[in-house]
């Protein structure tokens, strides 16, 4: 079975406490069970992983560039946090390890908040950005791997 990687970045092990006016109530543990449980309605084995530590990420994206080379791997569901605005290495790792599908997902409508938050590095690399849906999201971008890179719409037959 292929998997899926859930990887979120610094300060979303808060979520459920940290700003909940912003991210709602809903933590970490609640959001990684409910991919895995999605994750085998569309038959994908989830792993989650999360880290304050940009170096940790890089090393996980890393390794699921090779899990995709495998053929072991449909993609990566990233929320990478602060980094999004400020990390040019994640940037850097999602490029050098293409062709692996990175869907850049956020939980709040980061271009309606403060404008520094409007930039990612990020999104020039990602296959595809899901912002706005509260972690709804995560399901979104999981769907969203599934629909473009196994079952397009626009190559689907009838």
């Amino acid at each position: 079975m292929k998997k899926i990687l859930i990887l979120n970045g610094p300060n979303l092990n808060l979520l459920g406490t940290r700003e909940p006016e912003q991210y709602g109530f809903t933590t970490l543990s609640d959001v990684e069970a409910f991919c895995k449980a999605h994750g085998e309605k569309i038959g994908y084995e989830v792993e989650c992983f999360q880290s304050n530590w940009e170096g940790a990420l890089i090393d996980k994206v890393h390794e699921y560039g090779r899990h995709w080379k495998a053929g072991d791997a449909l993609g990566v569901v990233f929320n990478p946090g602060a980094f999004t605005h400020t990390s040019i290495a994640l940037h850097d790792a999602i490029k050098g390890v293409e062709p692996l599908p990175v869907i850049e997902c956020h939980i709040s409508n980061v271009h309606a908040r403060e404008a520094f938050r409007h930039h990612s590095w990020v999104s020039p690399a990602a296959a595809g950005v899901v912002i706005g849906f509260g972690v709804d999201g995560y399901l979104i971008a999981m769907d969203g791997l599934v629909r473009k890179f196994v079952h397009s719409a626009a190559t689907r037959q009838s």
